[in-house]
């Protein structure tokens, strides 16, 4: 599902197109040591959405502890992704509220995304359920 969206595809194209491209297999143990460093790491959590016993939906959520907000943690969620079949049924909405709940539950005091200007309909999605565009995010790639 990461890979199923223009966006996400064009910055893979272009990072395979370096001049020391890597190998499939390079590639495929790069994915497999992130997902098992962000499955090991107590402050994130995969999630998958399923339905009918399919996996329709992903995102990963980062608890972040910070000095701001008197100390309170947030959540950063990110690589929020559903199925191109079962976009616009509403799994996407049930998968955000689900994660709001997961924040409030572990008491944080914010919730906080990023997305690529490029996603005008999920900025729109983001902002139906009640997300600000409050900052300017700023990347430096390396």
């Amino acid at each position: 599902m990461l890979l199923d969206d223009e966006v996400t595809a064009s910055r893979e194209a272009a990072e395979a197109a370096e001049p020391t491209e890597p190998t499939g297999e390079e590639v495929d143990a790069a994915y497999w040591a992130g997902f098992e460093a962000v499955d090991a790491d107590p402050r994130n959590e995969l999630i998958v959405a399923e339905l009918d016993g399919e996996a329709v939906g992903t995102m990963q959520l980062t608890f972040i502890p910070s000095v701001s907000r008197r100390g309170a943690e947030r959540m950063q969620i990110e690589a929020v992704r559903v199925r191109a079949d079962r976009r616009g049924g509403g799994i996407g909405r049930r998968m955000m509220a689900w994660a709001v709940d997961r924040a409030r539950e572990r008491g944080c005091r914010l919730v906080q995304l990023t997305t690529d200007k490029r996603r005008t309909d999920a900025h729109r999605f983001y902002a139906s359920l009640g997300f600000e565009a409050s900052h300017e995010g700023m990347k430096l790639t390396l």
